[in-house]
C-alpha cells in the first residue's frame, strides 16, 4: 500500500528563471520575469504525478554567479523529494549542474534533471513544454545523479555542452 505522503513518489520542480519563464514587457520592450509559468503548464499538461514547485530564483543564467548556483544546489540538497527537476537558463545550465553534483556528492540518492527552453513559454514556438515533459519523464527513469534534458535527449552533466552556433545541446565525445 502506497503512502500518500511518501516524498519518493513526488517531484520537486525548482525554478530559477532563464528563458523558460520570461515574459515580454510591453512598457520596457524587453523580456523580463514575473511569475513562473510552471503551475499553468502542469495543469494544461494534465500532469498526474504530484509536483511541488519551489521558486528559488528568477534570473537570466548569464547573470548567475557562484552564490546563485550554490543556492540552487542547497535547494536540491534540502529537498525531501528524491526526484528533482530544475528549470534553468540554457546558457550556463552545465555550470550549475556541476555545482549541484559537487555539492550533493555521489551518495545523495537523488536524481536531478536540469532543463530549460531556447524560446520562452510565452512565445508561440516555445520548446518549454516539450522539454519540461521530457525532464519529468527522465527524472522518473534515470538513477541517482545529475543530468541535463533538452530537445528530447538526456545527457550526463559532465558530458554535455551547449553548442551556441547550432542552438542545441550535444555530448562532448
Amino acid at each position: 500500500m502506497e503512502d500518500g505522503n511518501n516524498k519518493d513518489n513526488e517531484i520537486r520542480i525548482i525554478t530559477t528563471g532563464g528563458t523558460f519563464d520570461k515574459l515580454y514587457d510591453e512598457i520596457r520592450g524587453e523580456l523580463t520575469f514575473k511569475d513562473s509559468h510552471l503551475p499553468r503548464i502542469l495543469e494544461q499538461s494534465r500532469c498526474t504525478i504530484k509536483t511541488n514547485v519551489e521558486n528559488c530564483l528568477a534570473i537570466d543564467s548569464l547573470y548567475m554567479n557562484d552564490e546563485h548556483r550554490l543556492k540552487i544546489a542547497q535547494s536540491c540538497e534540502r529537498s525531501q523529494e528524491h526526484m528533482i527537476v530544475v528549470i534553468h537558463g540554457t546558457d550556463t545550465m552545465v555550470e550549475t549542474a556541476k555545482v549541484i553534483a559537487k555539492q550533493l556528492g555521489c551518495d545523495s540518492g537523488k536524481t536531478i534533471v536540469l532543463t530549460g527552453a531556447m524560446v520562452p513559454y510565452a512565445l508561440e514556438s516555445s520548446d518549454s513544454v516539450f522539454n519540461l515533459g521530457c525532464a519529468i519523464t527522465a527524472v522518473q527513469l534515470k538513477g541517482p545523479g545529475v543530468y541535463i534534458c533538452m530537445s528530447g535527449r538526456i545527457f550526463d552533466y559532465d558530458n554535455v555542452r551547449k553548442n551556441k552556433e547550432k542552438g542545441i545541446f550535444e555530448t562532448l565525445d
